[in-house]
């Protein structure tokens, strides 16, 4: 797997265009006992839920957005976007979520040429997330294109060609795969580095998430200070 890091500055004046062949997939997972308890995207971050964070940070990077989610689509009414189950059922994690944007995408954007996946407990990830995965994969409808941070690779965070939708499917449903890295090393692709922004001389990982009641008052004074 090949990294990259830095900026393609001419990809970054042409956002837009690359927005319009991408679809946003948020994936929205159910319940979180470590936050005791309930759907940890609606949960209130500096005075409104994650998940409208999240969305806000992801609209102007993509043609359009769907929610994955399983259960009552009616939870997420208050957002206006469409909300599309799992595939595959049994609740097969992430790679059912990308198999879900991708199949939409298919249905609703047939142009769209990628799908970005993004985790709606991750509400800082960057503003340049889609140009800087896009400009990696060197614009090849079949090249995955994966963010890191660090030493970490995130592979929620990935740009996923529509064009791979089949091979992924029956990866799921012949093999029983669920394992994204897995998948991923069957096909040409690249992980993209990313930075921070610095806080009180400490660099805040852009993909930090948040898991714990503690996590929630870090992510409340990061985004203090964001604002």
């Amino acid at each position: 797997m090949t990294t990259v890091s830095g900026h393609d500055e001419t990809l970054l004046n042409d956002k837009s265009r690359w927005a319009s062949l991408t679809v946003g997939c948020v994936l929205a997972g159910g319940l979180s006992r470590r936050m005791g308890g309930g759907e940890k995207s609606l949960k209130d971050l500096a005075g409104q839920p994650m998940l409208a964070r999240v969305i806000g940070r992801l609209t102007p990077q993509v043609g359009a957005i769907v929610i994955n989610a399983n259960g009552d689509p009616a939870r997420f009414s208050q957002f206006d976007l469409p909300v599309a189950a799992d595939p595959v059922q049994g609740f097969a994690g992430p790679l059912a979520g990308i198999l879900c944007g991708m199949r939409w995408a298919e249905a609703h954007h047939p142009d769209a040429r990628w799908v970005v996946t993004v985790a709606t407990d991750t509400p800082f990830f960057p503003e340049d997330l889609v140009t800087r995965l896009v400009g990696a994969a060197g614009h090849h409808e079949a090249m995955i294109a994966l963010a890191k941070s660090g030493d970490r690779v995130h592979p929620v965070f990935g740009l996923w060609p529509v064009a791979l939708a089949d091979d992924l499917e029956a990866a799921m449903r012949e093999e029983d795969l669920r394992k994204v890295l897995v998948w991923v090393r069957r096909h040409a692709n690249i992980e993209v580095i990313f930075s921070g922004r610095v806080v009180d001389g400490v660099e805040i990982d852009p993909f930090f998430n948040i898991n714990t009641p503690e996590d929630m008052e870090t992510a409340e004074a990061i985004a203090g200070e964001i604002a």
